[in-house]
C-alpha cells in the first residue's frame, strides 16, 4: 500500500472569507498529493517553504522520503476536504477533514493570540538587547537562558552562554586520519613580561597537540619580569622547544623575526604568548596540507578566552581580498610557508599592533594558494590590556593598519584613499580615477510612474557623479501619466532616454536588450522602486567595479522603515539563496560589523548592482531562462566562476520598496514559475548553490549568522 510511505503530522483549514487547506508531513518524493473539494480535484504543488530541504531533496537522488508543507486555497462554502495520494495511477484516500465557518473563526482567534504573544516576545528581546548594549548588563542578562536564545532553533554566537551551550551540544569527537605528509611546523611565540599562568597555558596548549612533528620557538624579548624568565627556563630543556633570549628589546616584530630566523620548519605558525591553541590545531593544518601540498597560507576560525570560558567566536569566510582591505579578518590561527615569509622579509618594524596585518597583505601578494579551515582552532585571551578585550586599548594599531593598507595599494599601483571607520576598527577604501568613466543606469518599468519619478528624482538630486546616463526600458506600460513622465524627463535631461520594449515580462531579456543600447563602460542594474540616499553612490561603486578582480558590486538597501532589505546574499541559505541581515535595524553593526564595512559576498542583488560592461558581456549577461527570480544570483555565480569577486558596500545606501510593481513569488499565480526557476538553478549549478565560500559552514543555513541548535561543528576537509 502506498499509504505506508505517507505520514501526516498536521492538517489545518484556516481563513474566514478565503479559507486555505494546509497539510504538513512526509511522503515518497515520487508520490502526488491531491485534495477533493465539492467533487473537484486539486493537485498540491511542490513544497518550497523549506527551500533548503527542497533543494537538497532534488539534488540527492538517493533520498526517497521527503517532508512537505502544502497550502492551497479552497472555496469559502467548503464543508469537507478529502486528501488523496496518487502513484502510478493508483489512488488512495489518506483522510477527510471537515470544516465550517465557526471552526475557522476559532482557528483565527487562536493564531491571533499566538501572533500577539510573538510580538510581545520580540519587543522584550529588543528591549533587553538595548539595555545590554547601553548599560553593558552582560552578566545580568546571561545568568539564565539568554534573551536571544528564545528563538527555538538557534543560538546567537555573540552571546557567551549561547556559544557555550552550542559547544556543549554540538561538539563531537574527531576521527583522526592517517597523514602521509607530515611536515615540520615551527610554532613561533614572541614573549615579553607575560603573566606566568598565561604563558604556561600557552606553552602547554602546544605541547598537548595531537600532531607531534612540530617545534616550539619561544623568543624572549628582554623580559624584566623574573617569573616570565623562570617559566621559560623550566621549559627550555624540552626537546620540542627552543628558547631564545634576545639581548635587545625589539618589540613583537623583531622578536618574531628572530624566531623565523631560527625556524627549521617548512611552515611557521604564529601564536601570542598569552593565547592558546585547540589541541587539534596543527592536526587540521596538516590535514589540509595533505589534501593539497601547494597551499602556502592556512587560517582558521577563532574565539575569545574570557577567564575559563570561550566566547565571541569569529566564523570566517574563505579568502576574501576586499574583506582583508576592510579588516584583518584572517588574524588567528595562521600558518605560513616559511620560504615565502623569508622572501618578503618577515615582519616589518613601524607597524606595531598591525604587524601581522601588514605581513598578511604582503604575503597574499605573493600567492593565491590560501586555505581556510572552518573550525575554531585559536583562543584569543581577553585581558585588560588586550585588543581582544577592547580594541581601543591599541589605537596606534589602527593607524599602523591604515599604513599597511596604503602600502599594499601603492605596491599594487592602485590609486585610493583609506579612511578609518569610527567605532568598529575597520577601514574604508575609496578607489580613485583620473577621469570619470561613463556609467549607464538601466531601469526597467511597467507603469508605476510615482515610483519611477521618485527613483529618477533621487538620482538627479543626490548624485554628485557627473558622467552617467539613464536608460528606462518601458515594458508594457499603458497609463498615460507614465508616458507623460518619461517624455518630460527626456525633454529636460540630456542624459536621459527611454525605449519601449513591449513583450512578456522577462527581467533578464529586458536588461540584456538595454545593455546593448548602453554607451557606458559600466552598467548599473536598478529597480524602479529604488530611492537613492548616498550622494557618492556611483563614485564609490565604480571605484570597486573598475578593479580588475571585482565582478558585481552591491550596496546596502533599506526598507522605508529603516530596516535592512539587503546587505549581501548567501548561497544555499534557506534554499537557493537568501539576503543577509534581513529586517535588521539600519544602525546595527551585524556579525563582525558586516553591516558597516565592505565584505566579499557570493552574490549581491540586482535591485542595485554595478558591473563593468565588458565583464557583463564576458559572462553572457543575465540568463534569459530566468525571467524573474534568481537571475541576479546566477549572474554573480557566473562572475565567481570566471575568477572575479563580488562585493557589498554598506557605506552606500538606498531605499528599496521591494518589488511592489511585480508581486510576491509565493502568490499562487507566481508559484509555478518560481518553482521552475528554482529547478533551473539546481540543474545548472548543482551542489555549488548549497555551499557559500564567503559564509561559514558552522553558521546556520536557515537563520544567517546564527548557530543551529541541532547542527554539529564542521570538522571534515571541505574541498
Amino acid at each position: 500500500m502506498i499509504l505506508n510511505d505517507v505520514k501526516i503530522k498536521k492538517i489545518t483549514i484556516g481563513g474566514i472569507n478565503n479559507p486555505t487547506f494546509s497539510v504538513i508531513g512526509s511522503k515518497n518524493k515520487l508520490y502526488t498529493l491531491k485534495i477533493k473539494v465539492n467533487g473537484k480535484y486539486y493537485e498540491l504543488s511542490d513544497d518550497i517553504r523549506n527551500g533548503r530541504e527542497y533543494v537538497e531533496n532534488l539534488l540527492n537522488k538517493d533520498i526517497k522520503i521527503v517532508n512537505f508543507h502544502n497550502i492551497i486555497s479552497i472555496p469559502s462554502k467548503t464543508k469537507k476536504v478529502d486528501l488523496y495520494v496518487q502513484f502510478n495511477g493508483v489512488e488512495e484516500l489518506i483522510c477527510t477533514k471537515n470544516t465550517n465557518l465557526f471552526l475557522r473563526v476559532l482557528h483565527r482567534l487562536y493564531y491571533t493570540f499566538i501572533l500577539i504573544y510573538a510580538k510581545i516576545k520580540i519587543f522584550f528581546i529588543k528591549t533587553c538587547r538595548f539595555f545590554k548594549r547601553v548599560f553593558q548588563f552582560r552578566n545580568l542578562l546571561n545568568k539564565k537562558n539568554n534573551i536571544e536564545g528564545i528563538r527555538l532553533n538557534y543560538f546567537d554566537p555573540l552571546y557567551e552562554c549561547d556559544y557555550r551551550k552550542w559547544l556543549r551540544k554540538c561538539n563531537s569527537r574527531i576521527e583522526y586520519k592517517k597523514l602521509k605528509y607530515n611536515p615540520l611546523i615551527s610554532v613561533i611565540v614572541p614573549v615579553y613580561n607575560v603573566d606566568e599562568k598565561y604563558l604556561r597555558e600557552c606553552i602547554e596548549s602546544v605541547l598537548s597537540q595531537s600532531y607531534t612533528n612540530y617545534e616550539l620557538i619561544l623568543v624572549d624579548d628582554c623580559s624584566t619580569n623574573k617569573k616570565t624568565i623562570n617559566t621559560l627556563k623550566i621549559y627550555q630543556n624540552n626537546p620540542n622547544i627552543k628558547v631564545i633570549y634576545r639581548k635587545k628589546n625589539g618589540h613583537i616584530s623583531e622578536a618574531t623575526n628572530t624566531g623565523i630566523e631560527n625556524a627549521s620548519g617548512e611552515y611557521i605558525s604564529l601564536l601570542d604568548n598569552d593565547d592558546t591553541l585547540d589541541k587539534d590545531a596543527l592536526y587540521f593544518v596538516v590535514l589540509a596540507l595533505n589534501s593539497n601540498k601547494k597551499i602556502d597560507m592556512i587560517y582558521s576560525d577563532e574565539d575569545k578566552l574570557n577567564g575559563e570560558n570561550y566566547c565571541f567566536p569569529h566564523f570566517k569566510p574563505d579568502y576574501s581580498p576586499d574583506t582583508l582591505y576592510t579588516v584583518n579578518y584572517i588574524c588567528h590561527f595562521t600558518t605560513l610557508r616559511t620560504s615565502i615569509v623569508k622572501k618578503i622579509g618577515g615582519f616589518r618594524s613601524g607597524y606595531n599592533g598591525a604587524q601581522d596585518y601588514d605581513l598578511f597583505l604582503r604575503f597574499t601578494e605573493q600567492t593565491k594558494n590560501i586555505y581556510h579551515i572552518p573550525r575554531v582552532l585559536y583562543h584569543w585571551r581577553m585581558i585588560e590590556s588586550s585588543t581582544a578585550s577592547n580594541g581601543n586599548n591599541k589605537d596606534y594599531a589602527y593607524v599602523a593598519g591604515k599604513k599597511a593598507i596604503e602600502d599594499s595599494l601603492m605596491r599594487r599601483k592602485i590609486n585610493a584613499n583609506v579612511n578609518l571607520l569610527t567605532n568598529v576598527g575597520m577601514y574604508d577604501v575609496q578607489y580613485l580615477y583620473n577621469k570619470e568613466p561613463k556609467i549607464s543606469i538601466i531601469i526597467p518599468t511597467k507603469d508605476r510612474s510615482d515610483l519611477v519619478d521618485k527613483c529618477l528624482k533621487s538620482i538627479y538630486e543626490k548624485t554628485n557623479y557627473k558622467n552617467y546616463e539613464i536608460i528606462v526600458i518601458n515594458n508594457n506600460s499603458i497609463e498615460e501619466k507614465t508616458f507623460k513622465l518619461l517624455n518630460t524627463y527626456k525633454k529636460n535631461k540630456k542624459n536621459f532616454n527611454y525605449y519601449d520594449l513591449n513583450c512578456e515580462f522577462n527581467y533578464s531579456y529586458i536588461n540584456n536588450e538595454a545593455v546593448k543600447k548602453a554607451s557606458g563602460d559600466f552598467i548599473v542594474l536598478l529597480n524602479n522602486d529604488i530611492e537613492i540616499i548616498s550622494n557618492n553612490w556611483l563614485a564609490k561603486m565604480v571605484g570597486y567595479a573598475s578593479q580588475k578582480h571585482i565582478g558585481c558590486v552591491g550596496v546596502k538597501l533599506l526598507y522605508p522603515n529603516n530596516t535592512v532589505q539587503h546587505c549581501g546574499v548567501i548561497l544555499g541559505c534557506g534554499g537557493i539563496a537568501s539576503h543577509a541581515f534581513l529586517n535588521s535595524n539600519k544602525e546595527e553593526y551585524g556579525y563582525f560589523s558586516r553591516l558597516v564595512g565592505t565584505y566579499d559576498y557570493s552574490a549581491v542583488t540586482a535591485a542595485c548592482l554595478m558591473i563593468e560592461k565588458k565583464k557583463y558581456n564576458q559572462v553572457g549577461g543575465l540568463d534569459e531562462n530566468l525571467k524573474v527570480a534568481y537571475n541576479d544570483v546566477d549572474l554573480n555565480m557566473k562572475t565567481l566562476k570566471e575568477g572575479y569577486y563580488n562585493v557589498c558596500i554598506p557605506t552606500v545606501m538606498a531605499y528599496h520598496h521591494e518589488s511592489v510593481s511585480r508581486g510576491n513569488d509565493f502568490d499562487e499565480k507566481n508559484k509555478s514559475r518560481f518553482i521552475s526557476e528554482m529547478k533551473y538553478m539546481i540543474n545548472k549549478w548543482g551542489e555549488k548553490i548549497l555551499y557559500d565560500d564567503f559564509y561559514n559552514k558552522n553558521l546556520s543555513i536557515y537563520y544567517p549568522f546564527y548557530l543551529d541548535k541541532n547542527r554539529s561543528i564542521i570538522y571534515e576537509n571541505k574541498k
